[in-house]
């Protein structure tokens, strides 16, 4: 007999109101998907505090699912009749298809039909089951219940034709002095679409009359969804084609990749996994206009989720989000305030909404968007604490019962309707507003900045928030609040970050020049959440590409202070391609005084070691030296702080 353990965070309820009418018909076929453990588990959390990029090929080589976990997976499926449909090693992703009966009798759940107000889906209650050998392998499995999970957050400007405020995407990229001279070339944009389509004929129409050259779109089918567009606007055509256009417009050198999949917990995962991990697209920015309340998601669905979000920061992918449009509340009627998710994800760039007017050829008024029905999502979330990039945001305590946590959003743009985005969608020449404008206008954005930088921005979030206000990057937004009620709510827009527009509205060019030199904030700590106290500080590191050395040379790279750390460990490696290797140096100080060296650590070619060491003194001198003759060594090294009460000053 196979002892079965309860799958952590499966558990599912049914909506409010739902009625059970029957069992599902255990004859139908149906897929799930399962994500295991990655490999190197240890080695990927330190890639990410030391916020390192990663090809593709490398991150598949190096942190996808381990062929034993994969193929553990497939034995035990096909001992109920399952069968295996695809393996995505890099995606740690394993897709089985059968009959909702042996699946079930797999997974220990039973399948039902239920009603509810929004129409029939199947579904599940209570927790998954996985045999013993496999606890601890399997994280998740999704596709028993097919509910829809997420909604887009676009709006409709009031009125039949009405143009008067609002604007062209071109001109909103114009007032935000976008950088001059970039167009996003060279860049791809994923789009994730949960449902509806586009018109190549509309397209060409939109893009011919602003006068702009139209941009490259194509398509990738997820689960058996695809480009299925309505000819109805307000159904998520209107979703798609504003994001595509807004995309077009701002940024119409780059590629744009369209994902589109199923609006079931599945669907969700399978489409970020398979746009991150995209290695024939390759996607330096993802844009993501579709959302639902944190807590309305499985927990073991955000958790691999947000895994896929972690493997974007390690593949140096910037993914955008919109806030929501129904305020602080996100549309729940429970009496709580809910930020939405993904943009609630800490590896997310989450995007709110602000009422942009416009005079004299500038910005003349920007406020919080909190107009006509609608109002920017945001607000602090109950599931993810704060993350360190926050720590010198002061997030206020929520505003309903107190409780701390990540703040969101983190960025802001014109949302409002009333002064939105002029789009051409099914034919009808329309003006559409929400968050869902705001992530493909930054998409767009950073898509021109890694252009202009010569490199990709990559995880955003620890690098905005270490931007001085000095720096002028942000037009801060300092009027309004998101409560949707319009009883003015907790949430109110002040001077530096809030709930309601996070940092501000972007001024593009000044915001390229900050983040070709500032220096990053420590990244959040990895999934899944909301995870334990932190056990170690990133007290150094070298610049994202590493450091190049010439063959016979040495490099000073920095002295840092370790005064009130216990232990220090160091992480150095060797990634140039040409056979070189490196050794580093490691000295210390007390004060000013020497004390010795500390260790010399030899780095082969395409090799990282890791050493920790009692601290003798204060601070730490790091230099290296290329060795042999192969050619210049190309370097990183990191420094973490283990311990202590305090950190490098």
């Amino acid at each position: 007999m196979v002892k079965m353990l309860p799958l952590s965070g499966s558990e599912r309820h049914l909506l409010p109101g739902a009625k059970v009418l029957g069992p599902a018909d255990p004859a139908e076929r149906i897929t799930v998907t399962v994500i295991v453990r990655r490999a190197n588990a240890d080695l990927h959390q330190q890639r990410l505090q030391a916020q390192q990029q990663l090809t593709r090929e490398q991150f598949a080589a190096a942190h996808g699912a381990s062929a034993a976990d994969l193929d553990a997976v497939a034995a035990y499926a096909r001992k109920y009749g399952i069968d295996v449909v695809e393996t995505l090693p890099a995606q740690r992703r394993i897709v089985l298809g059968g009959r909702i009966a042996d699946l079930s009798a797999a997974f220990g759940t039973s399948v039902v039909q239920v009603e509810h107000a929004g129409g029939r889906h199947r579904g599940r209650v209570g927790p998954l089951h996985v045999p013993e050998h496999l606890h601890g392998i399997i994280q998740t499995v999704a596709g028993f219940d097919d509910r829809p999970v997420v909604r887009p957050h676009f709006r409709k400007a009031a009125g039949v034709g009405t143009t008067n405020g609002t604007f062209a995407p071109t001109r909103i990229a114009e007032l935000y002095d976008f950088p001059a001279g970039t167009d996003g070339s060279g860049q791809t944009i994923g789009i994730l679409e949960f449902g509806g389509g586009y018109n190549d004929a509309d397209l060409d129409a939109y893009f011919a009359q602003l006068g702009v050259n139209r941009p490259q779109v194509t398509s990738v089918a997820i689960d058996g969804a695809g480009n299925q567009p309505t000819g109805d606007p307000t159904s998520p055509d209107g979703e798609v084609g504003l994001d595509i256009e807004v995309i077009g417009a701002v940024a119409p050198g780059a590629r744009q990749v369209v994902y589109f999949a199923p609006n079931t917990d599945q669907g969700f995962i399978d489409a970020v996994s398979s746009a991150v991990h995209d290695a024939a697209n390759t996607p330096s920015v993802i844009s993501i206009s579709w959302g639902a309340a944190e807590d309305e998601w499985v927990a073991a669905t955000r958790q691999a989720i947000d895994q896929a979000f972690e493997d974007a920061a390690l593949l140096g992918v910037s993914v955008f989000a919109a806030s929501g449009d129904s305020g602080s509340s996100d549309g729940v009627n429970d009496g709580l305030l809910h930020p939405d998710y993904p943009a609630a994800s800490p590896w997310v760039t989450g995007c709110g909404g602000t009422t942009l007017v416009s005079a004299n050829g500038g910005i003349a008024d920007e406020s919080t968007w909190n107009h006509g029905g609608g109002a920017t999502g945001g607000g602090v979330s109950r599931l993810y604490p704060a993350p360190d990039y926050q720590a010198t945001a002061a997030i206020p305590p929520a505003g309903d019962d107190g409780h701390a946590g990540r703040g969101v959003p983190d960025v802001a743009a014109n949302a409002d309707p009333a002064t939105g985005y002029q789009v051409l969608i099914d034919g009808q020449q329309l003006v559409y507003g929400g968050t869902s404008a705001v992530a493909p206008l930054w998409a767009g954005l950073t898509a021109r900045i890694n252009q202009m930088n010569g490199g990709n921005a990559g995880f955003l979030n620890t690098r905005i928030y270490a931007i001085p206000p000095a720096a002028g990057a942000f037009h801060d937004i300092v009027s309004g609040n998101n409560d949707a009620s319009g009883q003015g709510g907790p949430y109110q827009a002040q001077p530096g970050w809030d709930a309601c527009t996070g940092l501000g509205s972007p001024d593009g060019a000044k915001l390229a020049a900050s983040l070709a030199g500032v220096t990053p904030q420590p990244q959040p700590q990895p999934s899944p959440p909301p995870g334990g106290p932190k056990a170690t500080t990133l007290a150094f590191r070298t610049s994202p590409g590493g450091v190049t050395i010439m063959p016979g040379m040495s490099r000073d790279l920095g002295v840092i202070n370790v005064h009130g750390f216990e232990r220090i460990r160091v992480v150095a490696e060797e990634h140039a391609d040409n056979g070189a290797s490196a050794s580093i140096r490691l000295t210390m100080t007390e004060g000013t005084e020497p004390v010795g060296l500390l260790d010399v650590l030899p780095v082969a070619s395409h090799a990282q070691i890791t050493r920790v060491y009692e601290i003798p003194g204060t601070r730490l001198a790091i230099s290296a030296d290329a060795v042999g003759t192969a050619g210049a060594a190309t370097v990183n090294v990191w420094v973490y702080g283990l311990g202590g009460s305090s950190g490098p000053g």
